[in-house]
């Protein structure tokens, strides 16, 4: 049998192919193995399983083919150490593999969630389908706008709601803002600057509002020239790059993604959007998505690049359903989602050659390129 691959102990084992969790064991193990879960982190998802089944066991749970959540809110509720504090790495460890477990009988219509519908989120989605429909943004603006949408509307608590909106006062909004700004950068103040803007107009148009608070948001004032100069020159790009072990995988993959920030400047949401079908080999073109309402970029793909990408392709990238050129290295193998990703690999890469810049973000690079390309 295929589980005895991992699971060497008959007692552990013999819990796995009990009822009610049994007739599912094997189809789990396949979906771990697809996701490119090494045996080691198999075997131990497996063996916390076990206890998941055993509990139910203990209960006799008569599930049939269908898991519930309140199934598993009991067992972490039951569970000598589920009451242990967060950091306990057991309860960690079997909490991630109960997700695992319950993604994967999602997955085939076999859990029953209890959905639990945040008090804002028919405004959220209201909002949101508005920009998408009248102002034709793209998917990337929808996404930060909703991730700073959520913070305002957490903010707001019950009142977060069209009913709540109309005690809202100017001085609220100014409260909020104010005390957002003091804790995150310039970026992060614009974006929720444009989101609250936004926001209330739509607010005004669906009547929940009566005065523009839009125009109570506060406008911070910055200085073009301010900030002090935040790109590597030529020479650091360079010492970054040869400063990755391309003997790794991990390092080959980081290798690619620093080549391409490197030679065209890109921003980090197309290179994490870069799918396999965009790079064309027979005529060495690679085309970068556009970002921000501009246009698409095909551009030559250049021998430095085509390299980098060959080799981490051939000798590092996990085999995955996905069609993004980069993933992660950790199983599931899913593709790089977010900007903090992309941030950390640049980053590690710029301090692991002790290069002090202010900024080591991906548009350190993008920086670095305008700049050359003005001299």
């Amino acid at each position: 049998m295929e589980l005895e691959r991992v699971i060497s102990k008959p007692e552990t084992l013999e819990k796995l192919r009990r009822d009610p969790l049994g007739m599912h064991i094997d189809g789990f193990y396949a979906w771990l193995l697809r996701r490119g879960y090494k045996q080691q982190s198999i075997r131990l998802h497996l063996t916390n399983i076990s206890h998941f089944n055993e509990h139910l066991g203990r209960q006799k749970t008569v599930l049939g083919q269908l898991l519930r959540s309140t199934e598993v809110d009991d067992f972490f509720a039951a569970y000598p150490w589920g009451r242990a504090p967060l950091k306990n790495s057991k309860l960690l460890l079997q909490r991630h593999s109960v997700r695992c477990f319950v993604e994967y009988l999602g997955e085939k219509g076999l859990f029953i969630p209890l959905i639990q519908q945040e008090i804002y989120q028919p405004l959220l989605d209201a909002y949101l389908s508005w920009m998408a429909h009248y102002q034709n943004v793209t998917a990337e603006t929808l996404r930060q706008r909703a991730h700073d949408l959520t913070t305002f509307l957490k903010w707001l608590g019950t009142e977060a709601t069209p009913q709540g909106l109309a005690t809202l006062t100017p001085n609220g909004v100014e409260t909020f803002f104010l005390a957002y700004a003091q804790k995150v950068g310039a970026a992060s103040r614009s974006f929720m600057q444009s989101a609250l803007r936004t926001f209330f107009r739509f607010c005004m148009y669906q009547g929940y509002i009566h005065v523009p608070l839009d125009l109570a948001v506060p406008t911070l004032r910055t200085y073009k020239l301010a900030p002090v100069p935040h790109g590597l020159t030529d020479a650091q790009a360079q010492q970054v790059l040869q400063g990755v072990n391309r003997k790794t995988c991990v390092g080959r993959r980081n290798y690619a993604i620093l080549q391409l920030l490197f030679t065209y400047g890109v921003r980090g949401c197309q290179l994490r959007a870069l799918r396999l079908d965009q790079i064309d080999w027979n005529r060495n073109q690679i085309l970068f998505e556009a970002s921000k309402n501009g246009k698409a970029s095909l551009l030559p793909l250049t021998l430095e690049v085509g390299e980098s990408i060959l080799d981490y392709l051939q000798n590092a990238r996990p085999s995955s359903p996905h069609t993004q050129v980069f993933l992660t290295k950790r199983a599931p193998c899913r593709p790089l989602s977010h900007t903090g990703v992309l941030y950390s690999i640049v980053a590690s890469s710029i301090q692991a050659v002790g290069i002090d810049v202010p900024h080591k973000g991906t548009h350190t690079f993008r920086h670095a390129f305008a700049t050359r390309m003005l001299q």
